[in-house]
């Protein structure tokens, strides 16, 4: 069976499971059995690895990038990145060149096209990695947090972001989702799910986080992510709580910087560690590490990711973890600027970490990795231990037993009428109103028939029917509006406020959608602007609740924590009466001008 990319996801054929799995079997001693849920024991997964040459244990160790839709057959302008970038055309080749033990998919590496699509790329590196002699499946992940990062888009189900989860509050929905994400993304052969993000978020200004987080509140947090945690593993998907020892109080993104965070020990035991502790309670599968330092941790100056008391010293000393610990990607900035990229993977492993996320050259990675076991440097028994650490997660979600995912197992799964209806009930329960001046809302068909959408429109999430202005005047005109959009921008030009100003007056009502509004933004104008004319104005933060603090002009004002479409069709709902608002803020928004003074404490939130 050839890996065509054409979507139909034909199940494998019995022989060609059978010749894929055979020698794997015959490793392991154990007959093929796709019913056993429990992997082998640590002896067989010890002679296992004993049969393995350096060469593979060090592949074993890096989870990789690919560009393409299929494993043997990509298009030429992926064909052309990948060789640019890993020196292989395909992922095929990626797996015979290296024998990597993992693969990340990505949407801008056009791996996550459709259902079939994914499926049949899972089952074609399967294939391809399989082949290989002494051929291990490889743990196909991907960064599934949903919200404001979704790498599977429609017409998988799309849930609520993490903030707008902690606006709802439900630990049954923070387990639901996880629930049904983990068993979508299963049948498309993706095992594991890097998510949740367990930061809490006490920095309003945090540039990376923000609404990744759950919110400001330790132990809020920390119940939500223990239960997506149980949720999604309960489905046989692998969950990765990060980014530890912990992000949420950045204002430097270290994908393009170096954070420092300046927590006591005192408070990062009473903020930071509590949602890891918990995920490490909950039985987490994976830890993903951050490149930022903490110098109450370690005072070496160097980033989380390569720490050795960090990694070794608290979290697997202090909080007893010896599951898998997986870096940030190596190719951002905040783990690059110490140490060249030769070293970080050496130091990265020297740390404690097992697993090597999408290093920029990998060529130069895995070659230092070997040479740094032929030096003496790191010791073959120190990557066993990583190894052993790897292949029992393996075990556990089955891939040694059942590799391969079909057809059908996508039709029953993904995005079903169900699962679609469960996200549509979650998402209603997490809109968040702040302002309601003159009880404007909800909007009458009366008195508010023709409304006006403006606003931002930021570069749509993977799988949304369009622009925020687009979706969200096409939700409201379902609900029995006239809705016209006008999109003007994150940083709408005087001459674009004017054109909106100037519609207003033929709207019984405008919804402006914002997007990081700052003392200093055109956002700002343009709302004052349409306020002055007299019309209703409805702000939606679209992202960052924040944005309320500097609209004080706005009659009304809510919070949906992204704009992916099953966040804007419940925010239309509210607007328009069909749900009652429900969401509580998980984080406070304070006054702009006086930032010691809380302006909308945690918890705040209205409803109608």
């Amino acid at each position: 069976m050839h890996d065509t990319g054409t979507g139909s996801t034909a199940p494998p054929s019995r022989r060609t499971v059978l010749t894929a799995t055979a020698g794997l079997a015959a490793a392991l001693a154990l007959a093929p059995d796709p019913a056993r849920a429990a992997g082998p024991d640590d002896r067989r997964l010890r002679a296992l690895i004993s049969r393995m040459t350096l060469e593979e244990k060090v592949g074993q160790l890096f989870v990789m990038r690919v560009y393409g839709h299929s494993a043997t057959a990509p298009d030429q302008a992926d064909i052309d990145a990948n060789l640019a970038e890993i020196g292989v055309r395909t992922a095929a080749e990626l797996i015979a060149r290296y024998r990597v033990g993992g693969i990340i998919y990505f949407t801008w590496a056009h791996n996550t096209r459709t259902p079939h699509q994914i499926a049949d790329l899972s089952n074609g590196i399967q294939r391809a990695s399989l082949a290989q002699p002494r051929g291990l499946p490889v743990l196909i992940a991907t960064d599934q947090e949903h919200g404001t990062v979704t790498r599977v888009g429609r017409p998988a189900t799309l849930f609520p972001g993490a903030m707008a989860v902690g606006a709802g509050g439900s630990r049954a929905d923070a387990r639901t989702l996880g629930r049904i994400s983990g068993a979508e993304l299963r049948a498309l052969g993706i095992r594991q799910a890097y998510a949740p993000d367990a930061d809490v978020n006490v920095n309003p200004a945090n540039p990376v986080i923000g609404v990744r987080s759950f919110g400001a509140d330790p132990g809020a947090v920390a119940g939500l992510v223990a239960a997506e945690v149980r949720g999604c593993q309960e489905s046989g998907v692998a969950a990765t709580a990060k980014h530890f020892p912990g992000h949420g109080d950045t204002a430097v993104d270290s994908h393009y910087g170096f954070p420092v965070i300046t927590h006591s020990r005192e408070l990062w035991e009473k903020l930071d560690a509590v949602p890891f502790r918990a995920a490490v309670r909950a039985g987490i599968d994976a830890i993903m590490t951050a490149h930022i330092m903490v110098p109450a941790l370690d005072a070496s100056g160097d980033p989380a990711t390569l720490s050795h008391p960090i990694l070794t010293g608290i979290l697997r000393g202090e909080l007893g973890y010896d599951g898998v610990v997986v870096t940030d990607s190596l190719g951002m900035a905040g783990v690059r600027q110490k140490y060249g990229d030769a070293r970080v993977p050496v130091l990265a492993l020297k740390a404690g970490a097992d697993q090597l996320l999408n290093p920029p050259s990998l060529d130069l990675a895995w070659n230092a990795v070997r040479a740094a076991v032929h030096t003496g440097e790191l010791t073959e028994a120190r990557l066993d231990e990583s190894l052993l650490r790897i292949l029992r997660l393996k075990a556990k979600l089955g891939l040694l037993d059942r590799p391969f995912v079909t057809g059908a197992e996508v039709d029953r799964t993904v995005g079903t009428p169900g699962h679609l209806r469960t996200a549509d009930r979650i998402a209603d329960r997490t809109t968040t109103l702040l302002a309601n001046r003159a009880g404007l809302l909800p909007l009458s068909r009366r008195t508010h028939r023709r409304l006006l959408v403006v606003g931002a429109d930021p570069a749509s999430p993977s799988g949304t029917d369009g622009p925020p202005t687009t979706v969200l005047a096409a939700a409201l005109s379902a609900l029995g509006f006239t809705a016209t959009a006008l999109p003007t921008g994150t940083a709408p030009a005087p001459a674009v406020i004017d054109r909106a100003v100037a519609a207003a007056g033929d709207a019984d009502a405008v919804v402006v959608g914002t997007y990081n509004v700052d003392a200093g933004s055109p956002q700002r104008t343009l709302v004052t602007r349409l306020a002055a004319t007299g019309t209703p104005v409805v702000a939606l933060a679209l992202r960052n609740p924040y944005d309320v603090a500097h609209l004080p002009e706005a009659t009304a004002c809510l919070a949906s924590y992204s704009w992916t479409d099953v966040e804007l069709h419940a925010a239309a709902r509210v607007l328009a009466g069909r749900v009652r608002p429900h969401g509580k803020l998980p984080v406070p928004v304070n006054q702009p001008d006086n930032p010691t003074q809380v302006l909308y404490p945690l918890g705040y939130g209205l409803s109608y």
